[in-house]
């Protein structure tokens, strides 16, 4: 452990450790929370929340886990194969498939366990069966910015979940540059065989950058490609663009089936940490046969099923969007409102959602810029200074006023003022 003990010195001795808060309590985005250094208190207003909809707070949510916790317990305890399913798992399928246009959908704890579920299903089956050999390789195409699960889960793609399986055919990995269509076109030209499973995974909406993927042409590019799937994770997705919530296929005026009569099929991941007010992920798709793949991989059959509260809150915050998509259209107005004043004041702010990226210059440390956001305005901004181009990352969502917003503004400008005055003088 010496070398770890080493690392972190070094690591809290070069400034790139992050501030740690605790939370005490909560109303609506007024947050009080508390430095973990000092143990100073304070309330501030979140713009760093991923809660899109505000349905974290809402009644109707919150007695959907009591009323969950008072029927079936805490915990199923158990996997869903075995013996951990009830009908709220039923329930939330259901819903799912219909808020996403697929009829068949598979529960996970969170939305890494998925996507490496789907690379078990997807590349290496389930178990060797007697008479059955699958002897075609797949090939994975990934955007270089897609968020970490994905990663992580194409990287491991190779192996089930750590485990060489010699019946397994190879899988080939290969990343196109972000967002470019015509690069993945030209690596399936490159790198495509006439046999190959092609598989390709892509965020919706990017977690750093705030931009949408190009649905129209990857659905151009794939149908080329007969049998091809299109995995898109609907994470910063769902509930946040489309005219009712319901992601990227919406947003592009779209439906599944139209992606199925080209010959491509279409999988969505759905995650419930960010619109529906819970955790939880699930995989969503048109192919039945799919779905007892993805309940038997290692991620599904080796840890307990979705936890009965978690999986209440998700089925009540989706009955929600379906029926106030009201809340969607007030997501958007902010969206688009907050841009707008970030722009009256020449703040670099990338991407076209909820997601903000406000690029800095790179002389200014996000860090400390948030740091003197919260000590001197009351606004709570997450820096970004190790993952990405140095950034502050606003999150803005349904519960946020107008007054609150030009704070964050005002805010900004003043600390911005602040910050390069000192720069400029040292």
């Amino acid at each position: 452990m010496q070398i770890v003990k080493e690392y972190v010195q070094r690591w809290y001795e070069s400034g790139l450790d992050p501030h740690e808060y605790v939370c005490h309590n909560k109303q609506g985005n007024l947050v009080e929370i508390e430095e973990v250094a000092t143990g100073e208190r304070r309330t501030v207003l979140t713009f760093c929340t991923n809660d899109v909809l505000g349905l974290v707070q809402e009644e109707a949510v919150k007695q959907a886990a009591i009323d969950a916790i008072l029927k079936y317990g805490t915990s199923n305890s158990s996997t869903s194969v075995l013996s951990g399913r009830i009908d709220l798992h039923r329930q939330l399928e259901e819903e799912i498939s219909a808020f996403k246009h697929l009829p068949y959908t598979q529960l996970f704890l969170n939305a890494w366990m998925a996507m490496q579920a789907m690379m078990d299903a997807f590349c290496h089956l389930a178990i060797p069966v007697p008479g059955f050999q699958n002897t075609r390789e797949t090939l994975i195409f990934t955007d270089v910015l897609n968020h970490g699960c994905i990663v992580s889960a194409v990287v491991n793609a190779g192996t089930r979940s750590g485990k060489v399986f010699g019946h397994s055919p190879r899988v080939r990995v290969k990343a196109y540059r972000h967002c470019n269509m015509e690069d993945l076109g030209r690596k399936l030209r490159r790198y495509a065989l006439p046999d190959d499973r092609i598989l390709v995974v892509s965020d919706a909406v990017f977690s750093m950058d705030g931009d949408i993927a190009p649905l129209p042409d990857m659905l151009d590019v794939l149908q080329n490609y007969p049998g091809s799937v299109l995995l898109m994770d609907e994470a910063h997705a769902t509930g946040a663009i489309g005219a009712t919530g319901r992601g990227i296929y919406e947003h592009f005026g779209l439906l599944p089936m139209q992606a199925i009569q080209r010959g491509i099929v279409p999988l969505i991941m759905t995650t419930f940490s960010k619109f529906a007010a819970s955790a939880g992920a699930s995989i969503s798709s048109h192919v039945a046969e799919l779905i007892p793949l993805l309940n038997v991989s290692p991620t599904s059959i080796g840890t307990i099923s979705l936890p009965p509260p978690m999986t209440g809150a998700a089925l009540e915050s989706i009955r929600q969007v379906r029926q106030f998509p009201e809340r969607v259209q007030m997501l958007q107005e902010n969206t688009r409102y907050l841009r707008s004043r970030l722009a009256e004041h020449d703040f670099d702010a990338i991407g076209e959602t909820n997601v903000i990226p406000v690029i800095l210059p790179s002389e200014i440390s996000p860090k400390l810029f948030a740091r003197k956001m919260m000590e001197n305005q009351g606004v709570w901004v997450s820096p970004i200074w190790f993952i990405a181009k140095p950034r502050l990352r606003l999150t803005v969502n349904a519960l946020h006023t107008q007054a609150d917003m030009d704070h964050l503004v005002s805010s900004l400008v003043t600390t911005r003022n602040l910050l390069y005055k000192t720069t400029i003088s040292a």
